[in-house]
């Protein structure tokens, strides 16, 4: 794989590594290897470091639900990872002794509609072992100690094990190495923390007795004053306990033998003879969370990306699915402004959306009722209403990027509304050329750009029209005549005399009437070509509302 090179590309390499990389990730957790695959399947250069001594394998489970999912199966890992996790299809709910009700899971309108629980350190093992593939290794035990951002590249210096201090460089440097962020302090980056108080968090995989088992994929919530517990099936049989609790903890993460989550469990679940038999490594027990973003996500050549941009409390298992979608959007356009297929301006576009996302979380997080422990009042009140309400939305909540300034709506509102500009493109079932259908989905590429035209009315005139405007844009773009196989397809896609402009992450850009390549134009030419800069820095992009 190539990628175009530009000044201060050449850098002095490590033993055994190589001489030039493009990029170098520092940290080697969920978001930094979907970072560094993203940006090695398009062609860039990538050395990624860690300080820990090699990988771990402590007992925590990840969640990742449907736009996660989404975005691996876009990097080509997706299929692994599923082989590798269970898809619970139903959590059943109880208070105490009383059923409330369940949470259906596959009702989003994706091909990962359920979510997938699956070890961390599975993961994080197949993520590294895919970038092995594409060439690119994990370098244990180097540590960043300092960084400094130049107009052409960012200069650091690595302690390795063997005590040996070496100076690097790169054209781009991302810190993904956690909130103790070495990269985001060097790059002086204000990040406030909000502690979070009275939450403890002790978690475990084990096989219990009782019914837990009886049905393959189902998991389980059960509520109770102070408490509350989650249960959720893992690959090979058992689950993984993680019990929310109020009071006082240990003043750092601990290791526990089974007995203190032996006993919140049972006190949850009212079972004194429940038993808990241990299946993998020792849970955790912790009581240090905090919530907090970084002021801003790039200082010219550094950039954040995971917990170094973003964290709070794990509740809702939210957290790695927001960085691995971080990721997901920041390894695109740091390729295409690397390569000058667009302006630097690009990558504040990364900041922005991340951070209102992240922003978002940690909002929604602070009033997730259905897993922080509650007092016996609101307790009493909460699963009173809980029954009455709608439960299906906080199996993954709303990740767009409206109201962005890659995002143009510029059609006027239609009863067929379709993807508004910023949302996931809808997985929709179209036939290209053929009676065959698809979807929508297997049709986009992480490597360009995809105009979607309803083929009614994608007359060759208008196609022509449409591909000059492209054709002037450095970075390839698809245009893609699509039939929906049905009128509820139809609807989902829009009206037909419209076009959508699917940037290579599966997000609307623009949504504009077919009619108007001038619209087209302008939204490409708001990307600009690298080098475009003013006086005052590179350009940004516009934002532009509905007409």
């Amino acid at each position: 794989m190539t990628s175009e090179r530009g000044a201060g590309d050449r850098v002095a390499g490590p033993e055994g590594v190589g001489g030039d990389v493009d990029v170098c990730v520092v940290g080697a957790g969920p978001a930094g290897l979907t970072l560094a695959i993203g940006l090695r399947r398009l062609g860039l250069r990538v050395r990624i470091v860690d300080k820990a001594q090699g990988a771990g394998h402590g007992a925590r489970v990840l969640v990742l639900w449907a736009r996660a999912r989404e975005a691996l199966d876009a990097l080509g890992v997706g299929e692994l990872l599923r082989r590798h996790g269970v898809e619970p299809d139903t959590v059943t709910i109880h208070a105490r002794d009383r059923f409330l009700g369940e949470l259906t899971t596959g009702w989003a309108l994706s091909a990962h509609a359920r979510p997938l629980a699956v070890a961390r350190h599975d993961v994080e093992r197949l993520l590294r072992e895919e970038l092995a593939r594409l060439g690119t290794r994990v370098e244990w035990n180097a540590e960043v100690t300092g960084v400094e951002v130049h107009a052409d590249r960012a200069a650091f210096t690595l302690r390795h094990a063997d005590g040996r201090v070496e100076s690097a460089a790169a054209p781009w440097i991302v810190g993904c190495e956690g909130a103790s962020s070495v990269v985001r302090d060097r790059l002086g980056i204000p990040f406030e923390v909000h502690r979070r108080t009275g939450l403890r968090v002790a978690q475990g995989d084990v096989r219990p007795t009782g019914p837990l088992g009886e049905r393959p994929g189902r998991g389980h919530l059960f509520l109770s004053p102070h408490r509350s517990l989650l249960v959720l099936p893992l690959p090979g049989g058992g689950f993984r306990f993680f019990c929310f609790r109020d009071g006082p903890g240990p003043s750092r993460a601990t290791a526990h033998t089974g007995a203190g989550l032996r006993d919140l469990a049972a006190d949850v679940l009212h079972a004194p003879g429940l038993r808990l038999v241990a299946t993998k490594a020792p849970g955790r027990d912790r009581d240090r969370f905090g919530d907090g973003v970084a002021a801003r996500l790039r200082h010219g050549r550094g950039l954040l990306a995971g917990d170094a941009a973003h964290t709070w409390a794990p509740v809702g298992g939210h957290g790695v699915n927001v960085g691995i979608l971080g990721a997901h959007n920041l390894a695109w356009k740091l390729a295409a402004v690397h390569r000058g297929q667009a302006h630097e301006g690009l990558l504040d576009t990364y900041s922005d959306e991340q951070r209102r996302m992240a922003v978002r979380y940690v909002r929604a997080m602070r009033f997730d009722f259905m897993e922080l422990p509650l007092p016996p009042l609101g307790h009493r009140a909460f699963t009173a209403a809980l029954p009455r309400r709608g439960l299906r939305r906080r199996l993954d909540l709303r990740r767009d990027h409206r109201g962005g300034a890659l995002s143009w709506h510029l059609a006027a509102p239609h009863r067929r509304s379709g993807p508004r500009a910023g949302d996931r493109m809808p997985d929709v079932r179209v036939a290209v050329g053929g009676p065959v259908a698809r979807r929508m989905h297997t049709l986009l590429s992480y490597g360009r750009w995809t105009l979607v035209l309803h083929a009614a009315r994608a007359e060759p005139a208008v196609v022509d029209a449409l591909r000059q405007e492209c054709a002037r844009f450095p970075a390839p773009v698809r245009i893609l005549s699509v039939t929906p196989r049905d009128g509820v397809e139809a609807a989902r896609l829009g009206h037909p005399g419209h076009l959508c402009l699917v940037r290579p992450d599966g997000y609307v850009g623009l949504v504009a009437p077919l009619a108007r390549p001038a619209l087209l134009r302008a939204y490409l030419a708001a990307l600009g070509p690298a080098g475009q800069g003013t006086a005052r820095g590179p350009r940004r992009i516009p934002p532009r509302r509905a007409r």
